[in-house]
């Protein structure tokens, strides 16, 4: 699998490119969080594309998006955005802020599951500590959304859909920089999770801290709702 990839904001003034002089002016510890989500592996069920980063929401930031596919199928898609203030942020309690947006269709019967909101809300912060990652300042929101389809649409099948956007303070490590390549693979547990894949194969992502081979841990599960799929 080809490594992820992405693009820098306009206010980092770099098109991408980490190696030339535009870049050198980067803060290093922002190149090197972003030299960690360019080099990472993902699983091949996720196809991480290029997007433009938000350029008012911090000085630096850098843009993923992503999709789940299964064949022809698109299971899910997101987009994971890594923001960056030297001076920090008093609302992030860090200089590091992390902010993501994931979405999948829903069988009817998850659609109208109270624990819904709840369980989607605990795949993101079960993946989080799956992979021992330490963080802080976690806010979001879960929304299910359903459409009915009306006239020359009448022949479709209701339809519903589940959205999560959240974010959160990474913390630091030496250098100054947070360990990205392990917050991107657990953002991929998410995505898998949404998506309905069983857990990823060994080899994707640095390893889940405290047991080899550990995956999934404190990530409450609904039924799923697709088959059983080779990871």
């Amino acid at each position: 699998m080809a490594a992820a990839q992405g693009q820098f904001s306009d206010h980092s003034n770099d098109a991408g490119d980490t190696d030339g002089s535009a870049g050198a002016a980067l803060p290093p510890p922002f190149r090197s969080a972003v030299e960690a989500l360019r080099d990472a592996r993902v699983r091949p069920e996720i196809e991480i594309e290029p997007t433009r980063a938000p350029q008012r929401l911090a000085p630096h930031a850098y843009a993923l998006e992503a999709t789940v596919v299964d064949g022809e199928d698109d299971l899910a898609d997101g987009r994971l955005v890594l923001l960056h203030d030297p001076a920090g942020h008093d609302a992030w309690h860090g200089r590091f802020r992390l902010v993501t947006l994931v979405r999948a269709e829903l069988e009817p019967e998850m659609a109208v599951d109270p624990l819904l909101p709840d369980v989607s809300w605990s795949w993101l912060t079960g993946a989080l500590e799956a992979r021992g990652l330490a963080y802080g300042e976690p806010s979001g929101t879960v929304t299910r959304a359903g459409s009915h389809y009306f006239g020359g649409l009448s022949e479709r099948r209701p339809s519903s859909q589940i959205e999560i956007r959240a974010s959160w303070t990474p913390r630091e490590g030496r250098g100054g920089a947070p360990d990205s390549a392990a917050h991107l693979a657990a953002w991929c547990d998410l995505l898998g999770q949404i998506a309905g894949l069983p857990p990823a194969a060994p080899g994707f992502g640095p390893a889940p801290a405290g047991a080899e081979g550990a995956s999934g841990g404190g990530v409450v599960s609904l039924p799923q709702r697709r088959g059983p799929q080779a990871p």
